[in-house]
């Protein structure tokens, strides 16, 4: 196996310096100090910049379009990361992109996608209901058709609604025929956040961040804003599933991301670093140490799901372990006099618990590595049976 490095050419070279120098006065301490004490995980000024510079088309659209070459693309990728760029909803809006681009009417990519790629629209995803847990599929919220078929009238909620409140459309699963299979009752909707009838409530995560609940009540939607057929929003909601989920098909350059979520590696290196610059030079020390570098690269060369997997696994399995090796100083947050590291153990460990419930918890994918992957039968959860 070749792990040699890319030698990058001159041209590459001056992107990469350009890139680094541009996000170098974007992402300031400022920004990033407002980050951590918002959870937003957004910041519009940035957003609009890289918007304006035609970074946000680049990273959308193919080479043979004018975006991106997969060497430029994994520079992008790294650099955006290590600048600790408030950046994790461009995916989000990315990926909902991609299915106005596909299943969307001409007249609603006219609409939307100059500005999703100016930076001016963001996209969100209605996906969870406050009961139905990670089965998607289960949705309640009601879009129920207009006489006329000019409109839909959609009522319901949503959770998890993260970054709604920066957001212009919501990327909203409805039920459309209660009669029908599951698989066979849903059409999804681009919904304007600033319809009537749309209430944004927040809601705290346990490392910090935000996001929300979403209520649809009597919400007017044009039936432009429908995406895909009528009762068959599963096919299109499967292909933003598969690039949430990291299953996408990979090309042959072996410089694609391998698996969602690597970024957050970015940062626990990052962590690990000041640990180990501050930490006891004793053995013990450095075996555990060096015990989590091994994980953190072994879960680094992990692909698609295994790998999401194999990142939010590390990053809880880890992060205890570093804040246990700073001593009780190690549970101070960023910002607080005395934090052992200035707080980056203990912001891991928090951020480590989200990581593995975004698009699915660990269980949901270990499930599917189980299926997809490795053929196994479904998993039974009825009670056993008494004897």
């Amino acid at each position: 196996m070749d792990f040699s490095r890319v030698q990058l050419s001159e041209d590459d070279r001056a992107f990469r310096d350009e890139l680094r120098s541009f996000l170098r006065s974007l992402v300031t301490d400022e920004v990033i100090r407002r980050d951590r004490e918002t959870g937003e995980n957004f910041d519009e000024g940035v957003h609009l910049a890289l918007g304006a510079a035609g970074y946000l088309a680049a990273d959308f659209k193919a080479e043979s379009e004018g975006g991106f070459s997969v060497v430029r693309r994994r520079i992008w990728e790294l650099e955006v990361g290590q600048a600790h760029t408030p950046w994790f909803h461009w995916g989000t809006t990315a990926m909902v992109a991609r299915c106005v681009q596909l299943f969307g009417s001409p007249q609603l990519q006219q609409e939307v996608l100059p500005k999703v790629l100016s930076g001016h629209y963001r996209l969100c995803l209605g996906y969870t209901e406050p009961e139905g847990g990670s089965d998607v599929a289960t949705c309640k919220t009601r879009a129920v058709r207009e006489a006329s078929g000019d409109a839909w009238i959609i009522n319901g909620s949503k959770m998890f609604t993260s970054n709604a409140q920066n957001a212009q459309f919501v990327f909203l699963i409805t039920n459309t025929d209660p009669d029908a299979p599951k698989h066979q009752s849903l059409t999804m909707f681009l919904v304007p956040l600033a319809s009537q009838g749309v209430e944004i409530q927040p809601i705290r995560t346990v490392d910090g961040d935000r996001t929300n609940i979403t209520y649809y009540s009597d919400v007017r939607v044009d039936d432009k804003y429908r995406i895909g057929e009528v009762n068959g929003g599963w096919s299109v909601l499967r292909e933003a599933l598969n690039a949430e989920h990291g299953t996408v098909e990979r090309d042959d350059e072996g410089l694609q991301k391998l698996a969602a979520m690597s970024e957050h590696l970015l940062l626990l290196s990052e962590a690990v670093d000041r640990v180990a610059a501050v930490a006891s030079d004793e053995d013990s020390a450095r075996y555990r140490l060096g015990r989590t570098v091994a994980r953190m690269e072994a879960a680094a060369s992990t692909p698609e799901m295994f790998g999401r997997v194999a990142i939010a696994q590390t990053m809880r399995d880890v992060a205890p372990d570093l804040m246990d090796l700073l001593g009780a100083a190690a549970a101070l947050p960023v910002g607080v006099g005395g934090a052992a590291d200035g707080g980056g153990a203990e912001y891991m460990f928090r951020l480590a618990g989200p990581t593995g419930i975004y698009g699915g918890t660990l269980e949901v994918f270990r499930n599917m590595i189980a299926q997809q992957a490795l053929g196994l039968g479904r998993p039974a959860y009825a009670p056993p049976v008494k004897r």
